[in-house]
């Protein structure tokens, strides 16, 4: 196995130390070691080879976490499935990283039965199997293929190499100070970057334990904290918003909070208003950060000192920055321009599509499609899209085009743009505009667009709110005017926001 590789697959010499703790049990650095090695090797002896895609469907649990893995001890590559996918989103997931096989929770095998590959449980990979041996696995071939939206509307797979996953992980761990008496609530989704390689393989390679759970809940992190002695929560806006609500009625469980040494956030903008009403009841200020599939964790505020509202901090360590002007040049501080990236911790590519790898490098510097600036201090603040077919809400990056091709099949849509909204709950809202192309009701007609969308693609892509206008905006070409739509929308959502429509 590589060098760095190694490193996720030790759990340290204790083997009464807690890994992994779930809702129905433990289990400890031994008890992880052994089920994941078993398991890969009931994976290699149903002929799974190094190199091989194997998908994996899963809740989020401790069976995900010794699935990945196994896959990845066995030698191949782990694809992660989102189970809010419906069976399209899955196929294209599946066909696209050509999976040799796929795996899945026992509750979830009949979501990937009929996708037209060798499909197991988990269930059924014997728990006493032959355990796999070390593999010739360099730390430049990939570990993971996580497939994100993009700007042309189907997902592309996002090829990362043990090289980035280990090193930008380690990285992380040290800027926050990460180690064997930490343990993290996970309650994030470990189908992205951001539950998966923060709250799996930064905590194993720092030996922190893991308390894992299936979904976020207020009650439960409380619990962890006071009972179990959690250190570290990893959470997206959308969460810290529901903390609050949560304090609002219980007022208490601020003083609980307080216990812990780290709350961080990710995936999302967090809103200013959010960071200071949180650090006001809890006196812990949110550490923010930034990163995406592609580069994993970029950027990050620092463990001690100046936590500013609006900025994600500076570089983590081993990765590079810049900010470039329409010219391709850099820009000085206080001047907008595309966040360029590279370092350790970028992608090697995506996954057999050379054209978009290309368009999405210029020469070494990956091109991340955000607005940034950088203060005079060389903190950097995410200013928004240079896209405006890229939304992020509530943890997830979508694609609006994927979004409008969904709903363009619809009989009673002419044509419709999909956009995101500034809130200070999900980051941005999703928001379709919709040309309707008959006299229809605009209740029936929303109804009838929700249940379509839903039939499509997963429930965190549906519009959270509908708008119905006599024509979209285009150009004399003909083209939706994005931008002066988006404007368009936000001057009216101000007007009558009383009356938004949300499913």
């Amino acid at each position: 196995m590589g060098r760095l590789r190694d490193r996720c697959f030790e759990f340290g010499d204790d083997g009464a130390r807690a890994v992994v703790v779930g809702e129905h049990g433990t289990l400890d650095a031994a008890t992880l070691s052994d089920a994941i090695r078993r398991r890969a090797g009931a994976l290699r002896a149903r002929g799974i080879r190094i190199g091989d895609r194997v998908g994996w469907l899963g809740p989020t649990d401790p069976d995900t976490i010794v699935g990945i893995l196994a896959i990845q001890f066995a030698g191949a590559v782990a694809v992660p499935l989102c189970p809010r996918h419906t069976a399209g989103e899955l196929q294209h997931v599946v066909d696209d990283s050509d999976c040799a096989a796929l795996v899945a929770h026992p509750t979830l095998l009949d979501r990937v039965a009929g996708l037209g590959r060798t499909a197991w449980s988990s269930a059924e990979l014997p728990a006493d199997a032959a355990p796999a041996p070390a593999c010739d696995v360099d730390d430049t071939d990939p570990a993971l293929l996580i497939y994100t939206s993009g700007t042309t509307g189907r997902s592309k797979g996002v090829a990362l190499p043990w090289r980035a996953v280990v090193a930008n992980m380690t990285a992380l761990g040290a800027a926050w100070g990460l180690g064997p008496t930490d343990r993290c609530a996970s309650m994030l989704p470990l189908f992205h970057v951001h539950g998966l390689c923060i709250g799996v393989y930064a905590m194993l390679l720092a030996q922190a334990t893991i308390h894992v759970h299936p979904k976020f809940d207020a009650t439960a992190l409380v619990a962890d904290i006071r009972d179990h002695g959690v250190t570290v929560f990893l959470g997206v806006p959308t969460m810290y918003v529901a903390l609050l609500e949560h304090l609002g009625r219980h007022p208490d469980d601020a003083a609980v909070l307080s216990r812990a040494r780290l709350f961080t956030a990710g995936s999302a903008a967090l809103a200013p208003s959010t960071l200071a009403e949180f650090e006001a009841a809890t006196g812990h200020r949110i550490l923010e950060r930034y990163g995406m599939t592609e580069t994993l964790i970029t950027l990050s505020n620092p463990l001690h000192g100046e936590r500013r509202a609006g900025t994600v901090g500076m570089p983590v360590d081993g990765v590079e920055v810049r900010i470039v002007g329409d010219d391709g040049g850099l820009v000085p501080a206080g001047t907008p321009g595309e966040l360029q990236v590279r370092g350790d911790s970028l992608m090697l590519g995506y996954w057999r599509n050379p054209a978009a790898t290309a368009a999405a490098f210029d020469d070494a510097w990956f091109r991340t499609g955000d607005v940034a600036v950088r203060d005079d201090g060389g903190r950097i603040a995410i200013l928004g899209r240079s896209s405006t077919d890229i939304i992020k809400s509530g943890g997830f990056k979508i694609s609006a085009l994927e979004i409008e091709d969904a709903l363009r099949e619809h009989p009673e849509v002419a044509d419709v743009a999909v956009l995101g909204l500034s809130d200070d709950r999900w980051g941005e809202r999703v928001v379709a505009v919709i040309e309707a192309a008959t006299a229809i009701g605009r209740s029936e007609l929303v109804d009838a667009l929700t249940r379509h969308v839903r039939t499509r693609l997963a429930d965190y892509k549906c519009p959270r709110q509908w708008i119905v206008v006599d024509a979209l905006r285009r150009n004399q070409m003909g083209k939706l005017e994005k931008a002066r739509i988006r404007a368009d929308v936000a001057a009216y959502v101000g007007d009558v926001d009383a009356r938004r429509s949300h499913t």
